[in-house]
């Protein structure tokens, strides 16, 4: 894949790309500040990126911001944010334009390589990739529009949000796949999201719970 990395911290921008390069993809950019990321992501319109939160000049959300500019111009730009912060109000306008290929892991959380490359290659294909972490605190408000759902659902949801596939669902719930396909069709009704080709219901779903798609 090609890749754009956006990370002010040296050592960890270098260590990225030679982690990315030993799986195979090609880092086409990388970028130290936020307005360096803007222009490399619009330059090079990677098949993902990613992107550190907080970011100089201003070292608050410049890189959260810089990859929600750089989605306004090109939909669904694939964005794997990795930070040590949640950013709550830009993190849910990311999350919540619709087009999917979106993610959010916290750097002291990704454990290992191989969890890394399959949350980046799920965001590359169009996916969600949240960290627990990062979901429980999107989540930290009411959520009138869920109210019809039931625990069981809830938790289906935040599965998804994790990224998780049904089977990994129906092991990590200890349910058969099937009783999980009718609880995820039960869910999708219940949030009003029918059967559309042209639409990724799993992913308006996660929108949905998170709490950030007006219908």
């Amino acid at each position: 894949m090609r890749i754009v990395v956006a990370e002010d911290q040296f050592l960890l921008r270098e260590g990225l790309v030679r982690l990315l390069q030993a799986f195979g993809h090609d880092v086409v950019a990388t970028a130290a500040t936020g307005p360096e990321a803007l222009v490399a992501l619009l330059e090079h319109r990677p098949e993902v990126a990613v992107v550190d939160v907080r970011m100089p000049p201003d070292n608050t959300d410049d890189g959260l911001r810089a990859a929600l500019a750089a989605r306004a111009q090109v939909p669904g730009l694939p964005v794997l944010v990795l930070s040590q912060h949640v950013e709550h109000l830009y993190a849910r306008e990311l999350l919540a334009d619709g087009n999917g290929g979106v993610g959010y892991l916290l750097k002291d959380r990704v454990f290992d390589d191989e969890q890394f490359i399959g949350s980046l290659e799920r965001v590359a294909s169009g996916g969600t990739a949240l960290d627990p972490v990062v979901v429980a605190k999107l989540l930290d408000r009411p959520q009138a529009r869920l109210s019809a759902l039931t625990d069981r659902e809830r938790e289906l949801l935040s599965l998804m949000a994790e990224g998780l596939s049904n089977s990994a669902i129906a092991e990590r719930l200890h349910l058969s796949e099937g009783a999980i396909s009718k609880y995820t069709t039960t869910t999708f009704d219940k949030l009003g999201l029918a059967p559309d080709d042209g639409t990724n219901r799993r992913v308006m779903a996660v929108l949905a719970y998170l709490g950030d798609v007006d219908r």
